[in-house]
């Protein structure tokens, strides 16, 4: 019986040594594995085969993690913000703030009547919309606290003028106060869930 020196059982090392080679891509000859520049025919084994993209790493752990926190404050900066022009302050008494604003609103509206019979002689207007954006602004102010801005002239002299005229906030929350603001200047405020008059209590 002939006993071969490449028998894997007679000589391990051939064995070994073989499974360590492989073929040049180029010329497919025997190389080592680790060869970069293949001994017979020159070529560069460390370039990438045309036509075969390398697969990109996938990102760590720690990367994707650093991206959704990103995400996320950007996120929570936009609603912040959009709740920062959207609801009102809350800072204070609300109650106490509303109702300054509707007072505000009452007074506005009167200086824009005043300003107007001084350019009539003296004459009010028979409707609250001829006094332009003035009061639409004042009543705007009193609806953004839910309140209500009513105007009522007065009556009609024998020269056909109205010389007096009142004007009221109604609130629409209960327990608000509600104010009436006439041409005496006067600003009176009633908490009852009603409208106000001339015989309340000064503000």
């Amino acid at each position: 019986m002939t006993i071969s020196a490449l028998d894997p059982e007679v000589n391990p090392g051939r064995l070994l040594t073989r499974r360590s080679m492989y073929t040049c891509r180029e010329c497919e000859a025997e190389i080592n594995q680790a060869t970069e520049i293949c001994p017979h025919c020159g070529a560069d084994l460390t370039e990438s085969i045309p036509g075969i993209e390398n697969p990109e790493p996938k990102p760590r752990i720690g990367k994707i993690l650093l991206r959704w926190g990103a995400l996320l404050g950007v996120l929570l900066a936009a609603i912040w913000s959009f709740l920062w022009f959207v609801v009102p302050e809350r800072q204070g008494d609300p109650t106490a703030q509303a109702e300054a604003r509707a007072a505000e609103s009452l007074r506005e509206a009167r200086t824009a009547l005043v300003d107007y019979a001084s350019a009539q002689g003296g004459a009010y207007p028979q409707q609250f919309e001829a006094l332009g954006q003035r009061v639409r602004t004042a009543a705007q102010l009193a609806q953004s606290v839910n309140y209500q801005i009513q105007y009522t002239p007065g009556p009609v002299d024998g020269n056909g003028t109205i010389r007096t005229f009142a004007l009221q906030a109604r609130a629409g929350n209960y327990g608000f106060r509600s104010f009436y603001l006439d041409d005496t200047g006067l600003l009176r405020a009633t908490r009852e869930n009603r409208a106000a008059t001339a015989q309340d209590a000064l503000y």
